[in-house]
């Protein structure tokens, strides 16, 4: 495991996103929400989000850290689910393995509730869209010199 001890806190973020593909009937289904397991992309918003949240859990050098927002969205096209992940923390490390994470856990509850339906259903393509945070935040230089000027006022009579 890194030591991020002397690492500053910073805003992190990051988006993942991941690709499902079964077949057009099943999609229509899943949009329907006419799956017999339930409202599918329910079931996998909260899969993500707690996949998120443990993140730690599942990958062993990921360090333990504080989730102050997961959004998971769903775009439904004829014959595929995407499913993105944004996730935020202030911490000394990012959040990429936790956006990917619950990708990942929303596309593996998706297949698992779809399976006695389709055989036929695969997903792929989980990466890492955007992240930001960290000492790529910081600069050691401004964009143009400082001009700095100190004016004292006082209306003191001493």
């Amino acid at each position: 495991m890194i030591d991020v001890s002397p690492k500053f806190k910073t805003l992190r973020y990051a988006l993942a996103r991941g690709v499902l593909k079964a077949k057009p009937e099943t999609i229509k289904r899943v949009a329907d929400k006419t799956v017999p397991k339930g409202d599918v992309l329910e079931v996998a918003r909260a899969a993500a989000i707690s996949a998120a949240k443990r993140t730690a859990d599942w990958i062993v050098f990921c360090h333990s850290l504080p989730i102050y927002w997961v959004e998971i969205d769903f775009e439904i096209g004829l014959e595929t689910i995407t499913v993105s992940a944004h996730v935020k923390s202030v911490w000394k490390t990012g959040v990429e393995m936790e956006a990917m994470t619950a990708v990942s856990a929303a596309l593996l509850n998706i297949y698992d509730m779809l399976k006695p339906l389709d055989t036929d259903i695969s997903f792929s393509d989980v990466h890492l869209v955007e992240k930001t945070g960290g000492k790529s935040n910081f600069k050691d230089r401004f964009a143009a010199p400082l001009r700095v000027a100190v004016v004292v006022l006082s209306d003191s009579t001493h």
